[in-house]
């Protein structure tokens, strides 16, 4: 049975992670890093490994150095700004929707004295930010969740400099209609409406006027991602003494398993994207 798109909107999305921030730090990553692990040749276990390899891959293709003033989109806890403001010497701000995960980013951020970043509350579909004030914008597996994403992608273009890089890792739906399955573990679970095939975001970034140097299926990732939170939530739920918690972390073991069929099934996807704001002649 084929389910359609739900129409979840901002506000839905904000209130579901402001309130299962907790949930996230508890047992996924105290630290805040919740996106998905790029998996090197010899590494088939070790998410944070994974994970941090996501965003030396995303650093190195768009080519981030200390020169750039980057804007990270859906900045989530922080992890990924801090990374490249502590790496590259580069200067920039986080924008996300989630006020409480702001408050946690800006937390971490104030014993980091030396990093010329900041982070703000805000939608992507409606930045607080002048035209051509960024070199870089990027995000992690975030973008998918924008209600109106060709009014993300017009803001995005609007605040980038001319001939500025728009890189980032996002989610995917390879099919237009999705099972009850995936749409209960995959899609309702995280306030997702639905989201580009990985032809489908290529030609909607081509269309907003970006130029495509960057475009990579990662979908084999993804399925080891969850397969590694999947088994590490069915472990830690044996030595969890809340109940709550413990149930929480029994259904989001269930949950990886449910993804890891729907990727199998191709009605989740997750993929690299790197683009050119186009320069006029």
């Amino acid at each position: 049975m084929s389910v359609a798109s739900r129409a979840y909107t901002e506000q839905d999305v904000e209130d579901f992670f402001d309130k299962t921030l907790h949930n996230y730090l508890s047992f996924w990553d105290t630290d805040g890093v919740l996106h998905t692990g790029y998996f090197a040749d010899g590494n088939a276990d070790d998410y944070h490994a994974a994970a941090a390899h996501t965003s030396a891959v995303l650093a190195a293709e768009a080519m981030i150095d200390s020169s750039s003033h980057v804007l990270d989109v859906g900045s989530g806890c922080g992890n990924f700004l801090m990374y490249l403001a502590g790496h590259f010497d580069c200067s920039g701000e986080g924008l996300d929707l989630s006020e409480q995960r702001v408050r946690f980013a800006m937390a971490r951020l104030a014993g980091e004295k030396s990093l010329r970043i900041t982070f703000r509350h805000g939608s992507a579909t409606q930045m607080p930010y002048q035209a051509s004030t960024f070199t870089h914008v990027v995000s992690q597996d975030s973008l998918c969740l924008v209600p109106d994403k060709p009014r993300s992608h017009a803001e995005i273009m609007r605040v980038l400099v001319p001939g500025g890089i728009f890189a980032f890792t996002d989610f995917l739906q390879p099919k237009k209609q999705v099972s009850e399955r995936a749409r209960k573990h995959v899609y309702d679970r995280v306030r997702w409406n639905g989201g580009y095939s990985f032809i489908g975001y290529q030609e909607a970034l081509d269309s907003r006027g970006f130029e495509i140097m960057v475009a990579r299926n990662l979908s084999g990732h993804l399925r080891q991602t969850y397969r590694v939170l999947g088994k590490t939530a069915e472990e830690r739920a044996e030595s969890v003494p809340d109940l709550t918690a413990r149930n929480w972390m029994l259904a989001f073991a269930d949950s990886c398993r449910e993804m890891q069929v729907a990727i199998d099934d191709e009605e989740f996807g997750w993929g690299i994207f790197v683009a050119r704001k186009r320069t006029r002649a």
